[in-house]
């Protein structure tokens, strides 16, 4: 989806502050929220590409104006509310109104786990039932017309040229799991030219790889 999210490429919003000091958290809030998301009870259907997706759907103003981790807990709450674990007026003042909800959820954890649970590998990968569509050295271009909903797909890379570098296999499909769907495709390494992504580019040969599914190549 074409947001206020998918700042890549794009002009008008000042430099990039790469000399900033690093900081885990600017306030203490932003430390808690973690923890709570971390820590929290969820929907066992809940993704990192539904939460994305839902994070997309907030106002451009909104989704500007508010730090990072505020974001956040905006997005959870929405997805709190859409899956029925919780209503509004419980966000509101944390007071329970019901003895329990019907939508499933996975287990707490307590605080002494939520390192280990964060530091756990999750696969992403998937076994295919068909073949790659690309092999390495092949010419490709990015189509210029993106799912409507969420996708991982840059627009400032729609329709550019590039070659596939490296074929990592199959992995899970973002568009498809941030509506729920659990299905693989091939995840491949595209190689494209400064210049043909940006035609002021100072270095134009210069190369940008970036990680795009199967789905949103066709053929150079």
């Amino acid at each position: 989806m074409d947001g206020i999210h998918d700042l890549g490429g794009r002009q008008g919003f000042g430099p990039v502050a790469v000399d900033e000091g690093e900081e885990a958290f600017h306030e203490a809030w932003e430390g808690r929220v973690l923890g709570m998301v971390r820590s929290m009870s969820r929907p066992d259907d809940w993704s990192i590409d539904w939460f994305r997706h839902c994070r997309e759907l907030i106002d451009a103003v909104d989704y500007l104006s508010r730090p990072y981790y505020d974001s956040w807990l905006q997005t959870y709450a929405a997805m709190m509310v859409n899956s029925g674990v919780a209503n509004v007026a419980e966000l509101a003042d944390g007071k329970s109104r019901t003895a329990a909800h019907s939508t499933p959820v996975s287990a707490p954890i307590t605080a002494d786990q939520v390192a280990a649970v964060a530091a756990a590998p999750v696969a992403f990968n998937r076994t295919l039932s068909t073949g790659p569509l690309f092999k390495t050295g092949d010419p490709v271009r990015a189509k210029r017309h993106r799912n409507s909903g969420h996708t991982r797909l840059p627009q400032y890379v729609c329709g550019a040229a590039g070659v596939i570098h490296t074929d990592h296999g199959g992995h899970v499909f973002p568009d498809a799991m941030a509506i729920g769907e659990d299905r693989g495709e091939t995840l491949y390494t595209v190689g494209f030219p400064a210049g043909e992504l940006w035609a002021d580019a100072e270095n134009p040969a210069d190369m940008v790889y970036l990680d795009l599914w199967e789905s949103y190549l066709e053929p150079g």
